[in-house]
């Protein structure tokens, strides 16, 4: 029976010893490790509190409207012969819309140019009549009140004469009412009559509608309450007036997106709506792809003041409890310290910090959650999404 010779068996043993001791030996360098290293400090994102001028805006609930509005009637009586234009397009002011039988009305004309043709040949042969006997009174051939009924009638047959070309005009202008015409211009809606109705019978039947929608109307209203704290703030110098020329108007769409074009503010109503208790309020916004419709609802956004040396926070950066609001701080040191503070009202995206802050605090704004008051934290300066 072969055997391994003693210094062979004696090698493997001093090598596998060496093995395990050495697999021991990491093994507790990686226990210490794990369980004497410091934790890494958490990084957050913070702005750094400035004070400046802060425009405060109110988004207001509104409806469109048209700035002008036409309906389009039938001003004579008559058929119905054609419908001109298309439902739903545009039109220009003098643009022909119906045509209304002009058989009668043109009738019409031709017995009036008649009755004012025979009023000028009575009106003729009185005046005439009148010249004649004008030189017969002072030799008394005719008597005076066969004169002064000769002149009386000459005045009566002129006064014929202006009655009848009175007439005339109006049948012509009968006559050109039975072409329908556009006021304005502007969109025009759908036809309210088809061809062969009778319309104007007794009355100025309506045939369609034009608006005006570029520029279009805006009109919103502003609690009563709020219109007199900004009015008082104003006037006790609390707030600035902002310039109303160069201050535009936004308008925020059903959908939630901002229309491209700004507006502008035309008018504040002088009175209080006493059933609402608002004050009423239009703007002006152009339209010229016709995207806005009169009775969309919308919301405007009007600056109505400037806020000066004003501290504001991004509203996520606000902690709210029990106790009140708070914000997150990194000092100096890096030390993390919850600071009371006290809001107003939001102007976009940020409150507005009445009490609580003075400027050069470095505000947690991301990161939150890793950390808690007395903690120690890197501050890195916040880079909102999209660059806003």
């Amino acid at each position: 029976m072969n055997q391994c010779p003693l210094s062979a068996r004696l090698a493997a043993i001093l090598l596998l010893s060496t093995a395990a001791a050495g697999c021991g030996d990491g093994m507790k360098h990686a226990q210490a490790q794990g369980a004497g290293g410091p934790p890494p400090t958490p990084e957050v994102s913070v702005v750094t509190i400035r004070p400046g001028a802060v425009p405060l805006t109110a988004e207001l609930p509104g409806r469109l409207q048209a700035t002008r509005t036409a309906q389009v009637r039938a001003r004579v009586e008559g058929i119905v012969q054609q419908r001109v234009f298309r439902e739903g397009t545009q039109v220009k002011a003098g643009d022909l819309l119906f045509r209304i039988d002009p058989t009668m009305l043109r009738a019409s004309l031709e017995a009036a140019q008649a009755s004012l043709a025979r009023a000028d040949a009575d009106a003729a042969q009185a005046q005439a009549k009148a010249e004649r006997f004008r030189p017969l009174v002072a030799s008394n051939a005719v008597s005076k009140q066969e004169y002064d009924e000769a002149v009386a009638k000459a005045k009566q047959t002129a006064a014929d004469v202006a009655s009848a070309k009175a007439a005339v005009t109006r049948a012509k202008l009968d006559l050109d009412y039975a072409s329908v015409t556009a006021p304005i211009s502007g969109n025009i809606g759908r036809a309210q009559v088809t061809e062969g109705a009778l319309v104007g019978k007794g009355e100025a039947t309506p045939l369609a509608t034009i608006e005006q929608i570029d520029p279009i109307y805006a009109n919103f209203n502003q609690s009563s309450v709020e219109y007199l704290r900004i009015k008082r703030a104003l006037d006790a110098g609390k707030l600035k007036r902002g310039d109303a020329q160069a201050s535009d108007v936004k308008l925020i769409l059903e959908d939630g997106s901002e229309y491209p074009h700004a507006g502008r503010l035309l008018f504040s109503d002088l009175t209080v709506d006493p059933a609402t208790g608002e004050v009423s309020m239009r703007a002006q916004f152009p339209n010229p792809e016709r995207h806005l419709l009169p009775g969309m609802y919308v919301r405007v956004r009007v600056e109505q003041a400037v806020s000066e040396n004003t501290i504001t926070v991004p509203q996520r950066s606000l902690l709210r409890n029990a106790q009140g609001a708070s914000v997150m701080v990194v000092g100096a040191d890096g030390k993390v310290a919850a600071q009371p503070v006290k809001v107003g009202q939001a102007q976009g995206d940020q409150w507005i910090v009445t009490e609580g802050l003075k400027g050069g605090e470095q505000v947690i704004v991301e990161g939150l959650q890793k950390v808690k008051p007395g903690g120690q934290a890197k501050a890195v300066p916040f880079a909102p999404k999209g660059g806003r």
